[in-house]
Formats: structure tokens, sequence, C-alpha cells
């Protein structure tokens, strides 16, 4: 899949059987909220990296880059 082609759905699942159903990183167990979370805390990506070894770095930005793109857009009236 090309990178440019990825949507929040591509890189963010949501299982019954993984996490009880918690949004993580694809292939991962690790919740997306654990990403926006240690950024407020004041951690680095490289840090939060380290600290989750399974996440991806680029799935890591994709998510970064689409969230904030959807922020954004405008919002529908």
């Amino acid at each position: 899949m090309k990178k440019s082609s990825l949507t929040l759905d591509d890189l963010i699942i949501s299982d019954p059987e993984v996490m009880g159903g918690r949004r993580v990183f694809r292939n991962t167990r690790v919740p997306i909220e654990v990403l926006f979370e240690n950024l407020a805390d004041g951690m680095s990506l490289d840090e939060i990296l380290d600290e989750y070894e399974t996440l991806d770095r680029d799935d890591v930005v994709a998510v970064l880059e689409l969230t904030s793109q959807a922020m954004s857009a405008p919002r529908a009236a």
C-alpha cells in the first residue's frame, strides 16, 4: 500500500480480541492514545518509539499527519 493512499482506518484498528476493542496501531497492542498522551507529556517521537518497540515510525508519522489534516479541515455547517 502506497503511503500517500493510507488512511487512519489503515493504520489504526479496533478488534474486540485485541485490548478489548481499544483502537491500537495496526500489528501492535499499543493503544493510539499512548502516542498523544506521551507527546502531551513532553516525550519526543524517538523516545516514544524507543519505549514502544512494536511501533513503526512510518505508521506513527502517518497517523500524526493524517490527524493533523483531519483537524485542520473545515467543519461542515
